[in-house]
């Protein structure tokens, strides 16, 4: 039987966008979850001198791995061999490896409702059951120890997100122990994302592997490290699971892209000018924090990483996706529909991404404002 895929559909409203821009409009593209800076200029650097030198076949870089794994006794404090890395093409194979070479079909995975459209649908296409857990503003909208403990059968594992998407919240240490702990007991085998590392704004994140040693975790060189369409990405497995995670790999995937690698080295030791893109983030973080509620716009979830607003709209509709398309075409901002994170909920929020420019930001609002505006006359009228 083949598996029944939800589209998503914020990719629709991009497609929108720049069909409007052909056409001459000025788009400010906030529905996509990509940095708007390019890589780090060493990183280019190393990629001008590679391309004159290197023959770019199948590899996998020793010296990338041995530095990622420095990363993590740097950054978390914790001890990681080189050979437990994958290099992927990017954080989406990488959940497609752990998912597939650790669960089986029929396989339960629980995972946060909101929470990445792509976890929900890439366990259907893997013929595995995701089991939504509805989260809210009680829960900071983010799985707890709690949820875990009180599904009936216990699932075969668990995704969790911090920073999540599309709300950037955080989960606190305490509570990735307990999440950790009770997991261990039920025997729900862990996968971690965190590709949004690195980009905080209340406290760091921590990683799930300081709590749970034999977590699988994914990451990707395309948020923090500004490369995203350098297509590379890692997962972190535990020792006794990499011989069947790096099957996965060769058969389905072969290697990352070579170039990728070698910028990547370059890229992780650019931390100046990576620090001074999230100092961007902040201030249009802030800016659409003070601004949003003017809006009208004053349920939001607590954007703590990542680079998301994710903002309550349903007082002024119950059809997220046709909003966004509506602010789009009078606007020219693209903002992402809530339905792709949330099929129940989700049709009462839109997620604003302010990983673009501060001035596009400001941009952005001088639209919003008598849009919104108007909407809300019109709502209210």
């Amino acid at each position: 039987m083949r598996a029944q895929i939800d589209p998503f559909y914020a990719i629709g409203v991009s497609h929108l966008a720049h069909e409007l821009k052909s056409q001459g409009a000025s788009i400010i593209h906030m529905e996509f979850g990509q940095p708007s800076t390019g890589a780090p200029k060493a990183a280019i650097a190393v990629a001008h001198k590679v391309l004159d030198t290197d023959g770019l076949g199948y590899w996998e870089s020793p010296a990338l791995k041995t530095r990622i794994a420095r990363h993590y006794a740097e950054t978390y404090g914790v001890a990681v061999d080189p050979a437990q890395l994958i290099l992927t093409c990017g954080a989406s194979p990488a959940l497609l490896l752990a998912l597939a070479s650790s669960f089986d079909p029929g396989d339960r995975v629980a995972l946060a409702r909101p929470g990445y459209v792509a976890y929900r649908n890439t366990l259907k296409a893997l013929h595995m059951v995701p089991v939504e857990i509805a989260c809210g503003p009680e829960s900071r909208f983010q799985l707890t120890a709690a949820h875990l403990a009180a599904l009936d059968p216990a699932p075969a594992g668990v995704i969790v997100a911090s920073p999540a998407n599309p709300t950037g919240t955080i989960i606190e240490p305490a509570e990735m122990a307990a999440i950790a702990e009770v997991c261990r007991r039920r025997g729900i085998r862990i996968i971690s994302d965190e590709i949004y590392h690195g980009l905080s704004y209340v406290e760091p994140a921590r990683s799930m592997l300081e709590f749970e040693p034999n977590a699988l975790v994914v990451n990707s060189f395309s948020k923090y490290f500004s490369m995203v369409g350098w297509r590379l990405g890692w997962l972190l497995s535990p020792m006794d699971h990499v011989h069947r995670a790096r099957a996965y790999v060769s058969n389905l995937f072969l290697t990352a892209p070579s170039l990728s690698q070698h910028a990547a080295l370059a890229a992780m030791d650019a931390r100046e000018e990576l620090e001074g893109h999230v100092e961007v983030y902040r201030r249009n973080r802030a800016l659409l924090l003070e601004a949003l509620p003017k809006l009208g716009l004053r349920a939001i979830a607590p954007p703590d990483g990542a680079f998301y607003i994710y903002a309550d709209i349903g007082h002024l509709t119950d059809d997220s996706l046709a909003f966004c398309k509506q602010l789009l075409r009078d606007t020219g901002v693209a903002t992402a529909p809530g339905v792709d994170f949330d099929p129940v909920e989700g049709r009462h929020f839109i997620r604003i991404s302010f990983a673009v420019s501060t001035p596009e930001v400001e941009e952005a609002l001088r639209r919003l404002e008598p849009w919104f505006a108007a909407q809300t006359a019109a709502a209210v009228g």
